[in-house]
């Protein structure tokens, strides 16, 4: 077994085709596939599955990578520690619901570690797709939110794939809206009031539950709804239409310009905001660094 070959494992898991791991390893299909056969058969596992509609992860396979990014991440601190960091590109990678406080964090990483080569990646994606990218381990973190509504179906789904959840902190909830919109004077909002208005929320593909939703009270009947799929177009559309959101009250003007206010809502149950983390994985130096930039942003609202 080498470091070549838990890598390779890795970059099929995680790219869920031979094909594009190959492209991105640079190196053909036949020598991909022919040493992750070697290295099951030296390890007398089943790494993947195969049919005919591709391949997929097995269950002793997928333990069996939460064991070789430990490996790897420890190779990685060696040859940080020996090798006066020309140990290769550094690699991170986190998945996130649309959180100003988690790019600002992102930001900070990169500029700590992001030197000569590195290859970090910022996923903000569904939520269903977090909780995927932390099982498959595409993501060390992923961060998202509870709350009384979700948190039995979200709870549930993360311990069937042995994750954890981590608490950030708790917010009350608040209305995003422009600062021109009809209600912006107020010290707090209504759902009552917030009736005649669109209401706009983040689009969850095929999980589109109300116990996936990124904003709360997603369960209550409106006339105007309104799905996006990024962060910028749902802030125009707030302007655009005094649309509004629900969400944690953290708000970013160098981010997300200063025409979008946080007005608290009233009669709504707090917000857990956390982070989710594999039991089998180990939080790499990046991860921990990440998280305590993390800290800060959220110390400083």
């Amino acid at each position: 077994m080498t470091l070549q070959q838990l890598k390779y494992v890795i970059t099929v898991a995680e790219t869920g085709t031979i094909t594009e791991a190959a492209n991105k390893l640079y190196i053909s299909q036949p020598s991909l596939t022919n040493a992750i056969h070697e290295l099951e058969k030296e390890m007398n596992i089943v790494i993947f599955n195969r049919t005919n509609k591709g391949i997929s992860l097995s269950r002793e396979g997928n333990d069996f990578l939460g064991y070789a990014r430990q490996v790897l991440e420890q190779a990685a601190i060696l040859e940080d520690k020996y090798k006066r960091n020309h140990g290769g590109k550094k690699q991170f990678c986190v998945s996130t619901q649309h959180y100003s406080f988690a790019v600002n964090a992102f930001v900070d990483l990169v500029k700590e570690y992001g030197q000569d080569e590195y290859d970090f990646s910022l996923r903000e994606t569904q939520t269903y797709e977090i909780i995927e990218d932390v099982v498959r381990m595409k993501s060390e973190l992923g961060i998202l939110f509870m709350n009384d509504f979700n948190e039995k179906v979200i709870g549930k789904l993360l311990k069937s794939h042995d994750l954890e959840f981590h608490l950030l902190f708790t917010a009350k909830p608040h209305v995003f809206i422009s600062r021109e919109h009809p209600l912006a004077r107020q010290s707090v909002i209504t759902n009552k009031e917030l009736e005649q208005y669109p209401y706009l929320s983040f689009e969850q593909g095929e999980h589109n539950s109300f116990y996936f939703s990124e904003e709360i009270f997603s369960e209550s009947e409106r006339k105007k709804n309104i799905r996006v799929r990024d962060r910028a177009t749902l802030f125009n559309l707030l302007i655009g239409l005094n649309g509004y959101t629900v969400c944690s009250g953290v708000i970013d003007e160098k981010l997300n310009g200063k025409d979008i206010i946080a007005v608290p809502l009233a009669d709504e149950d707090d917000m857990h905001i956390g982070y989710i983390t594999h039991r089998k994985g180990i939080l790499s130096r990046l991860g921990d660094s990440y998280l305590k930039a993390l800290q800060a942003y959220i110390t400083e609202k």
